[in-house]
């Protein structure tokens, strides 16, 4: 059973092949990978299968041929991983699988389309739909915030706080009647010379180096608080630095995707994993 390990802005995750779908993924085998002291350690999974091999997931589009089966660290089910998407599409090249022009690429979220560059990965993330105004709380302080959704949910904060200081140990507060399957928390600087700064905690996973959806989750945020629609900006996460563009009907995510190794997992660790 192959694996490969590979980051966006430090955004782990472990790449499993699995073209025919043979795979048994359970959330214990997932947890399990992604303990960074028992297995391989990430922020979560890629299971690299083709559309028509899925058994649980959305109906095949005829045209799209890979899906993006994406687990969180705790084992569940995610709709979408912008930085996951970047590295998925490095993996497709590396196999010499990347088709001609642009990847369509599945997911939970909906059809990605994806470049494939030499220092950079790109992805068309789709509109952002711009929810009602929520609060996150954090060691009793409540945070100002909107709702964004990007084919998974977010709420993001907009702060002049130094968000360098803030503790994401623990999940934010947030309201169980609009997120009702857990949310994505961004804490967000205004927007200064097209750049902001961004921290996040992921459900199911914590707090992470970086999320691609996030970035652009808080730059539609940023721009917003703003009062601006549209733009460019750089996104300065903990992992590093990624770009988003907000045009009028969708959003681009621009940043790298590396993969780090390549190896086996013992077969006799993944069975006893039932």
């Amino acid at each position: 059973m192959q694996f490969s390990k590979g980051h966006g802005t430090e955004n782990d995750f472990v790449v499993l092949p699995d073209p025919d779908g043979s795979l048994d993924l359970t959330p214990r085998r997932v947890a399990a990978l992604c303990d960074r002291r028992r297995g391989l350690g990430a922020d979560g999974v890629l299971r690299v299968v083709r559309w028509g091999a899925l058994e649980d997931g959305p109906v095949p589009v005829d045209s799209v041929e890979w899906f993006m089966d994406y687990r969180n660290a705790d084992g569940s089910v995610a709709e979408m991983c912008g930085n996951g998407v970047r590295v998925y599409g490095r993996y497709l090249e590396h196999r010499g699988w990347l088709p001609q022009g642009d990847l369509a690429l599945g997911t939970r979220g909906g059809v990605r389309f994806v470049q494939v560059g030499a220092d950079e990965v790109s992805v068309d993330m789709g509109a952002a739909k711009v929810g009602e105004s929520s609060t996150a709380s954090l060691d009793g302080q409540a945070f100002p915030g909107v709702a964004v959704d990007l084919g998974n949910p977010h709420l993001v904060c907009v702060t002049d706080m130094a968000i360098g200081g803030l503790d994401l140990t623990n999940p934010p507060g947030h309201d169980p009647a609009l997120f009702p399957h857990g949310v994505n928390v961004e804490f967000v600087s205004p927007i200064a010379d097209d750049t902001v700064s961004m921290r996040v905690h992921e459900r199911g996973v914590g707090e992470t180096r970086s999320c691609g959806t996030g970035t652009v989750a808080a730059v539609v945020a940023a721009l917003r608080h703003a009062d601006r629609t549209t733009g460019t900006a750089t996104v300065d996460t903990p992992g590093g630095r990624l770009r988003v563009t907000v045009d009028d009907d969708t959003t681009t995510l621009h940043g790298p995707a590396v993969l780090v190794a390549h190896g086996e997992i013992n077969p006799d660790w993944w069975d006893a994993l039932v």
